[in-house]
């Protein structure tokens, strides 16, 4: 038995919810395409994703540790991957369509700049007064311009969900500017679910790497509300800490804020009963949520991490140092363009210097903006 993309459209009508987004109800395309024969619109569009340049660069792109620090932390393609398993599982347990909240993940952070935040506000001051940076609206670029595949239109022309998905993003580290995506709407639900997904993986995976790297110790975590509530799931009485452990208090963390999504966002939907995904998008605020306790301890513990990780000397550190080599790479190139790779030099024509460059800098990895500074202020660096 063949599952045609008909037959897949018509397991999402038995399988959804009735504010679940069917595939075959998408706005549709910028540019129309032949649809595909096995794949609904919103497997293409997770398709296209991953087979991206983009997509594939994360693997160097800082998390919170640089690569050079070591093979087993978290990186922007690790944290991506995470952030995708637990949309899916958000999406299958509220009746959402699984594909499009995993799609809307995979994109959600194509526009990181080398080095991670410390390189977006660099970016962001750099652009002052040439449009600024922001990493959102990089993504949305990235997936309509920037990624050159195809003969008849820039970008992979993604459907028009998925891309309202990426600049409807929310988080601490996120805005929303979706000007040109139903702004006074909300998002579809599977637009709301990778906010949690993403905020969920970073705060639980962002604290397993500082515990491993010894920047954070448990003991520094008492009083911490959400980390004792986890303790005690676990029954851990705070003694013969190993990496064991660890894994077992990460993954009951990681456990009781998707349970409490799940249960807060279900009860939600009960009380305000929407029976379409317009339903959805017309409510006053986003469906999706944690429980208002869960909200303030999940706050606790990200304040815990900001002073205690991403603050700590280490760290910052290394985003000081970062700071100065996106500095320093941005104004050698505004400088002498002609520093540039061809291919980036023949965008002058029809873009500003100042984006031509921000764009490349941008796309770089922390491995070869680190190669590329070298090369251009090493003057024993073989060029």
């Amino acid at each position: 038995m063949l599952f045609t993309r008909e037959r897949l459209e018509h397991c999402e009508d038995v399988s959804l919810a009735p504010y679940g987004l069917r595939s075959r109800d998408s706005r549709g395309r910028a540019f129309p395409e032949e649809e595909a024969l096995y794949r609904t619109c919103f497997q293409r569009d997770r398709d296209r994703i991953l087979h991206t340049s983009a997509f594939r660069r994360l693997e160097y792109k800082t998390q919170v540790f640089v690569y050079s620090e070591g093979d087993h932390y978290r990186t922007r393609l690790t944290h991506t991957l995470e952030v995708a398993q637990i949309g899916r599982s958000l999406a299958s347990a509220l009746g959402a369509n699984e594909v499009l909240v995993e799609a809307i993940c995979l994109a959600h952070d194509l526009g990181h700049p080398t080095f991670g935040h410390a390189g977006e506000s660099m970016l962001n001051q750099l652009m002052a007064g040439h449009g600024g940076f922001d990493h959102n609206k990089q993504s949305l670029r990235i997936v309509e311009k920037l990624e050159s595949r195809y003969p008849n239109f820039e970008g992979l022309n993604l459907s028009w969900e998925v891309r309202e998905g990426i600049v409807k993003h929310e988080t601490d580290y996120d805005t929303a500017d979706a000007s040109r995506f139903s702004p006074d709407l909300r998002g579809a639900l599977e637009a709301q679910l990778a906010n949690p997904a993403d905020e969920l993986a970073y705060s639980a995976h962002d604290l397993d790497d500082g515990l491993h790297s010894g920047l954070i110790q448990p003991r520094d975590l008492d009083g911490i509300r959400l980390w004792e509530l986890v303790q005690q799931s676990i029954g851990w009485d705070g003694t013969d800490y190993d990496s064991m452990v660890r894994h077992r208090l990460v993954r009951r963390l990681l456990g009781l804020l998707i349970d409490d999504v799940i249960m807060e966002t279900g009860r939600r939907l009960d009380a305000m009963a929407p029976a379409s995904p317009d339903d959805v998008r017309a409510l006053a605020d986003n469906v999706v949520a944690l429980s208002p306790e869960m909200a303030e301890m999940l706050t606790e513990l990200k304040r815990f991490l900001l002073d205690r990780l991403y603050r700590h000397p280490r760290v910052m550190r290394m985003q000081l140092k970062a700071e100065r080599i996106i500095t320093a790479l941005f104004e050698a190139y505004v400088e002498e363009p002609r520093q540039l790779p061809y291919e980036e030099q023949a965008k002058l024509a029809y873009r500003s210097l100042h984006r031509v460059v921000c764009d490349y800098v941008a796309g770089m990895t922390d491995r070869f903006a680190l190669q590329e500074y070298a090369k251009l202020f090493d003057p024993l660096e073989q060029v």
